[in-house]
C-alpha cells in the first residue's frame, strides 16, 4: 500500500503536535517532514512525547525542502501571518495544503485558488475539522428555514488570534444560503456601547467570547412565537479535530482544485 506523505508546519504547536501524534498511528499515512521557528534540529518525538522517529525540525518552510521529500501534503497549522505564504509555497512544491489555520480573509482565499488553477495542485481549506461542528452547521442550515432570527455566540481560549472564528463566518454563511437578509430585533434599537450587539453578517449577530479555560466552543441560537431552539457544539481537547484532520489529508492529496469545508468530504 502506496502510503501518503506528509509533512507538518507548525509542529511545535499545540496542533501540530497533536496532527504529529495521530500520524504516527496511521498504517496509511507517513510523517516525512515538520517544520517550526521553535525545537530547530531536535527529533519531532522528543517534542511530542514519543520516542525518536527520525524527523528533525527544520525551519521556515521551503519549496526545495519538500521536493527533496516528496511530500504529498503539507498540513498548516502555523498562523494567520505564516498560512499564506506557506500554502502558496507547498502549491508551488506541488505539495497538497490542508490548512487548518484560520485568518485568511477572501482575497488570500482568491489568491490560492488563482494559483491551484494555475499549477494544477489542489488545496483544501476547512474553518474547522471537528465533526461534530460540520453537523452542527448542517442542522443549524436546516433550522434558519423555520427560525430566521438567530444569533452566533462562539467562544475561544484566550490566545485565539483572529475573531470572529472561521466557524462562526461559516455557518453564517450556510444559514444565510437559506434565509433573506433581515434586520432583528427593534427597528429602532441603538448601542450604548458601539459593538454591543455584536459583529452583523446579513442580520445575524455574531458575538466572540475569549477567556483561558475555554478551548471552542460555540451556539446557534435561534427564536421564534413561545421558543427558542439552541444548537451547541464543544470541542474539549484538541484530539475532537484529529478525525477530521486525518479525513482531510486523505481526501486532499488527490485533488487538484481549491476544495474549502470538510461537508465536502462527508457522505
Amino acid at each position: 500500500m502506496k502510503k501518503i506523505r506528509v509533512f507538518v508546519a507548525g509542529a511545535s504547536g499545540k496542533m501540530g503536535q497533536e496532527v504529529i501524534r495521530t500520524l504516527l498511528k496511521q498504517d496509511d499515512l507517513l510523517l516525512v517532514g515538520a517544520s517550526d521557528i521553535r525545537h530547530l534540529g531536535m527529533d519531532v518525538g522528543f517534542v511530542v512525547g514519543v520516542p525518536r522517529v527520525g524527523v528533525d525540525i527544520t525551519g521556515p518552510l521551503d519549496a526545495e525542502i519538500l521536493r527533496e521529500l516528496r511530500a504529498d501534503v503539507l498540513v498548516d497549522f502555523t498562523n494567520p501571518q505564516s498560512v499564506l505564504k506557506n500554502s502558496k509555497t507547498a502549491i508551488m512544491a506541488g505539495v497538497v495544503p490542508v490548512i487548518g489555520t484560520t485568518g485568511l480573509d477572501e482575497t488570500e482565499i482568491e489568491e490560492i485558488r488563482t494559483l491551484v488553477a494555475k499549477e494544477n495542485v489542489g488545496a483544501f481549506l476547512a474553518p474547522n475539522f471537528a465533526i461534530g461542528a460540520i453537523l452542527m452547521m448542517r442542522f443549524a442550515r436546516e433550522s434558519a428555514k423555520y427560525f430566521p432570527n438567530v444569533d452566533i455566540i462562539e467562544l475561544h481560549h484566550d490566545q485565539k488570534l483572529d475573531a470572529p472564528s472561521g466557524t462562526a463566518l461559516k455557518t453564517a454563511e450556510v444559514i444565510s444560503e437559506v434565509r433573506e437578509p433581515m434586520i432583528q430585533g427593534h427597528p429602532n434599537e441603538y448601542e450604548k456601547i458601539p459593538g454591543a450587539r455584536g459583529a452583523d453578517i446579513g442580520g445575524i449577530h455574531i458575538h466572540s467570547i475569549r477567556l483561558p479555560g475555554l478551548i471552542a466552543h460555540q451556539e446557534v441560537l435561534f427564536g421564534g412565537l413561545g421558543q427558542t431552539l439552541i444548537i451547541r457544539h464543544d470541542a474539549f481537547t484538541r484530539e475532537t479535530y484529529m478525525p477530521g484532520v486525518m479525513l482531510g489529508i486523505r481526501k486532499a492529496s488527490d485533488l487538484t482544485e481549491l476544495v474549502i469545508g470538510l461537508e465536502n468530504f462527508l457522505d
